[in-house]
């Protein structure tokens, strides 16, 4: 998985007012929850652009005053007009605590059900995964080959090594809708 270095500033003053003051400044206030200990601390908005508006999941190498931690973002909070970034929370990760992310979705191969004429539909784009950080994968890959027409592929159906899917069981991934091409084409092909 890939790393994105982000440098902190140790904060004092709490509250609304506190928050609003350092907004101003282009200033975000952020919280690092984990290992027991919580730590407020502010970074700036050019500093975690590149981390925030990204398709990937990010581990974080966090430097806030003497702490330096890995961490993932586990919140974001943007302004509801402005999509100015509000607030971010971390949580810190080890090698012995599982913690839960999305990861996206790559898909491989081309779909038996896409030859035939249909079309496939990606209907999630993330997977929500419990395990150790270490073992997270850049994307979850999911191989469509087998795949026919008007088939499904489900989140109970996928299996990855050391990793646990949190999503519903029964929530489609992916599959392969009829199109009317295919539907024209099957009856001709029975004659």
């Amino acid at each position: 998985m890939k790393t994105f270095e982000l440098k902190g500033t140790l904060r004092n003053e709490y509250g609304k007012k506190a928050a609003k003051t350092l907004r101003q400044q282009d200033l975000i206030p952020c919280n690092l929850y984990g290992n027991g200990e919580n730590v407020t601390f502010t970074v700036t908005t050019g500093d975690v652009r590149k981390l925030i508006y990204t398709p990937d999941t990010l581990i974080v190498d966090l430097t806030v005053g003497e702490k330096n931690c890995k961490a993932i973002v586990k919140e974001l909070q943007f302004h509801p007009v402005t999509e100015q970034i509000f607030h971010i929370d971390f949580l810190e990760v080890t090698e012995e605590k599982p913690v839960v992310v999305n990861i996206p979705i790559q898909l491989t191969g081309h779909a038996e059900g896409v030859k035939a004429g249909g079309k496939l539909s990606l209907e999630m784009r993330k997977l929500k995964v419990r395990g150790i950080y270490t073992n997270f994968p850049d994307r979850m890959t999911i191989d469509v080959t087998e795949l026919g027409l008007g088939k499904k592929l489900s989140v109970g159906q996928l299996h990855f090594d050391n990793l646990e899917l949190a999503n519903a069981k029964n929530q489609v991934v992916v599959q392969v809708k009829a199109t009317r091409a295919s539907a024209q084409a099957a009856p001709a092909g029975k004659k």
